[in-house]
């Protein structure tokens, strides 16, 4: 189906969410028709801070506004469905359009299978209908059930559309970039140069991908990586727990849209202020893992967040240069820093993704520990 008759037939005048890979068309039609302006399109923190704001436009408006974002974000959205959205509650109404990875049958990354699994039964305990959405989906079949979605929505309910991957289509893919130069698998082999045996944590998307293959090409080993898979905007809390237990300096390789997607989890690091703690938000403006569209990071300092956290040292790069004296300087102290290294948007198209499985990383990560 393409995205721009998905849009027109939904009938929804304000979307929010946070993109995926499996709603890419989407995404890209919303961005195209719309922009980021925020009045007819959001693009929010995490998952829950999109139902909240959708919340907000129905007070406002008394319209019913439509929430997009992958599988994973089910989780996210579970305290506002239940606690704020739902008919024992406000009874608001929401269009929820969610992105399915790892449905079972179909291929994926292993941070997708279970929740794949579970996305329909989630939604069945949160008890919002639903209907799946395929290549096969007609039309008219997607507007019955917008129809029918019409008595929901007047009881103060909320209704699922789950997507499946290539089911939306949209003609023109979006080329997103940004002013900067230095891309972030340079960034990244300028960080592992002065790392050496010390713990590293990457957040989850390319970032991780990119270490494990610079780490293959030098024949380094990767048992003092720790790669982070799903659990998006969780890497520097993962951080900060190996940080506070050991007397190893702690590398945190972050991006933008993970950092965003959980910012408390710098106030809570920064109060902790543990001195061996190198905080790094590899920071592109995108959520470049789905697709690119963008973050809300191109309007924030997020070195002034974190001295304002409490980190002790901050500061914000754009060139190699910049960044090896920045990452000198954390080296060789010992307090709390955080580094923001600005980066273009791309990656190379030949990027593979890491030989091991969680578990084989977790064991030797802890083995090396």
């Amino acid at each position: 189906m393409l995205a721009e008759r998905f849009i027109d037939i939904i009938g929804a005048d304000f979307f929010t969410g946070v993109p995926d890979s499996a709603l890419r068309g989407l995404c890209d039609c919303l961005c195209d028709r719309f922009g980021t302006d925020g009045r007819h399109h959001l693009i929010g923190a995490n998952e829950g801070n999109c139902a909240a704001a959708a919340a907000g436009y129905h007070l406002a408006t008394g319209k019913v506004p439509a929430v997009y974002m992958q599988n994973s974000g089910e989780g996210n959205i579970i305290n506002p469905a239940a606690s704020l959205l739902n008919r024992e509650v406000y009874g608001i109404p929401v269009l929820f359009v969610i992105g399915w990875r790892g449905e079972p049958g179909v291929h994926d990354e292993p941070q997708h299978i279970f929740q794949g699994r579970k996305t329909l039964e989630l939604l069945d305990t949160m008890e919002i209908p639903y209907t799946v959405i395929s290549r096969e989906t007609t039309e008219e079949e997607l507007r019955s059930f917008i129809e029918e979605a019409q008595s929901l929505f007047s009881e103060g309910r909320q209704a699922a559309l789950v997507v499946r991957s290539g089911a939306l289509e949209y003609g023109r893919k979006i080329k997103y970039t940004n002013g900067f130069t230095l891309t972030r698998e340079e960034a990244i082999r300028h960080i592992i140069a002065v790392t050496g045996d010390d713990p590293v944590a990457a957040t989850t998307g390319k970032a991780g991908r990119e270490l494990y293959e610079i780490r293959e090409a030098l024949g380094q080993d990767h048992s003092r990586d720790f790669l982070t898979v799903g659990s998006m905007g969780h890497c520097s809390s993962i951080a900060l727990g190996i940080a506070l237990n050991t007397a190893s300096k702690v590398w945190c390789i972050d991006g933008d849209g993970a950092a965003i997607m959980h910012m408390g989890a710098m106030s809570v690091i920064g109060a902790q202020s543990p001195g061996n703690l190198v905080h790094i938000v590899i920071n592109n403006e995108a959520h470049e893992s789905v697709g690119g569209m963008p973050t809300s990071a191109g309007h924030t300092d997020l070195a002034a967040v974190a001295k304002a956290c409490g980190y002790i040292n901050t500061c914000c790069v754009q060139s190699a240069e910049a960044l090896d004296d920045a990452l000198l300087t954390a080296r060789n102290s010992s307090v709390l820093t955080f580094i923001e290294v600005r980066t273009a948007i791309g990656a190379r198209a030949d990027l593979g993704r890491p030989k091991t499985t969680p578990e084989e990383n977790k064991r030797a990560f802890m083995g090396a520990l």
